[in-house]
């Protein structure tokens, strides 16, 4: 009985640290949240669109 106390408290010792905090969560989040507006900034610039659009003209042979 006393090995099965043992590892109940072990485990419980590190059930403390699963998953991330809301601290942790809010961070991902403002992080996530700048990284998507910088590639949309990208994304949608002229010289980007351009780029992609030739490419795709290309792929389709209609240039």
């Amino acid at each position: 009985m006393g090995a099965i106390k043992a590892v109940v408290r072990r485990w419980r010792r590190g059930a403390r640290d699963l998953g991330m905090s809301t601290a942790e969560y809010a961070m991902g989040t403002v992080a996530a949240a700048g990284f998507a507006s910088l590639l949309f900034k990208i994304v949608t610039s002229s010289d980007v669109r351009d780029l992609l659009l030739g490419t795709i003209k290309r792929a389709l042979q209609l240039e």
